[in-house]
């Protein structure tokens, strides 16, 4: 009895050592290794954090560094623009207009024996300086002739109203006693009037003639006689044939043909009407609708099945 008694104290001693006293601690073991992971990679993640809030820094120390270099040029040059255009200013007092060209440019003053041409966007290429006046005469009928060396000259009616300058490159411009403004360019062939109210006028070689008004509003009239206005986003075409196409600011076009029918142009549909008051409707998902003067109304999908005959 003691034997068996100490046999089942011992099975129970070593069944306690292999169940353990606490189910619940091998559980508790296996988590602390993951809220230690995650707590590492949560430090590794705010160090990389701080790693490129540095780099942030150190790059928007840079560009500030740059802009502010950036800035100090770009103040220089205006500055020397502005010198640059009081000198051009002064010059053009001592000499006459120099040649320009069709595209705007216009050349300015004297620098080194040449005149630097200059356009809106700033001086881009030379031209020879006409230079200081070589030689002053009065002629018979009262105009005076003045020639200077790079052999423009400007003449000078004797009401002292009109003034011709013939440039060394062969233009030429004339200011008329209406203050118009004719100015020839001998290289295009083309010829570009000023008005006193602001109305421009080039005239091409090709017949084409292209018209601006002080409002914006432009006027182009080619040579077969097309004409093509254009005005706060809206165009409108004129053909020789009576044809007529306006085209909206949103890109929508309407065509009056001269045959009476009238086309309209959308992103959704094609629509024309014919002057017995039919109207064909062809839509973007290739559907198509005919609507007959008599009320008649066809529809026909995409492949031409006809889907619907109302009459």
């Amino acid at each position: 009895m003691e034997a068996g008694e100490l046999a089942e104290a011992g099975g129970t001693e070593d069944h306690s050592r292999t169940a353990g006293p606490n189910p619940e601690a091998p559980a508790a073991t296996v988590r602390l290794p993951r809220k230690d992971g995650q707590a590492q990679e949560m430090r590794l993640l705010q160090q990389q954090v701080a790693r490129l809030q540095r780099q942030l820094q150190q790059h928007e120390s840079r560009w500030s560094a740059v802009v502010s270099q950036l800035q100090g040029q770009v103040d220089v040059l205006r500055r020397q623009n502005l010198w640059l255009w009081s000198e051009l200013r002064a010059a053009r007092r001592q000499q006459p207009e120099e040649p320009r060209d069709p595209t705007g440019w216009m050349t300015s003053g004297p620098q080194d024996g040449m005149a630097t041409s200059v356009h809106p966007d700033g001086p881009t290429r030379s031209s020879p300086d006409p230079g200081e006046p070589q030689g002053q005469q009065t002629l018979g009928d009262g105009r005076t002739l003045i020639t200077f060396p790079s052999g423009t000259q400007k003449e000078v009616s004797a009401d002292r109203r009109t003034i011709t300058i013939r440039f060394f490159n062969g233009d030429i411009k004339k200011i008329k006693p209406d203050q118009r403004v004719v100015y020839y360019y001998a290289q295009a062939q083309t010829t570009h009037t000023t008005y006193p109210s602001g109305e421009q006028v080039v005239q091409f070689p090709n017949k084409q003639t292209e018209t601006l008004y002080p409002d914006g509003s432009k006027e182009i009239v080619f040579s077969d006689g097309t004409v093509k206005r254009l005005r706060d986003g809206h165009e409108e075409t004129l053909f020789p044939d009576g044809t007529t196409v306006q085209v909206s600011r949103n890109g929508d076009r309407t065509v009056l043909l001269s045959n009476g029918q009238r086309e309209i142009h959308t992103a959704q549909f094609k629509r024309r009407q014919f002057p017995d008051g039919t109207v064909k409707t062809v839509y973007y998902n290739g559907c198509q609708e005919t609507i007959s003067a008599s009320g008649r109304v066809r529809v026909k999908d995409k492949s031409g099945r006809t889907i619907l005959d109302h009459k």
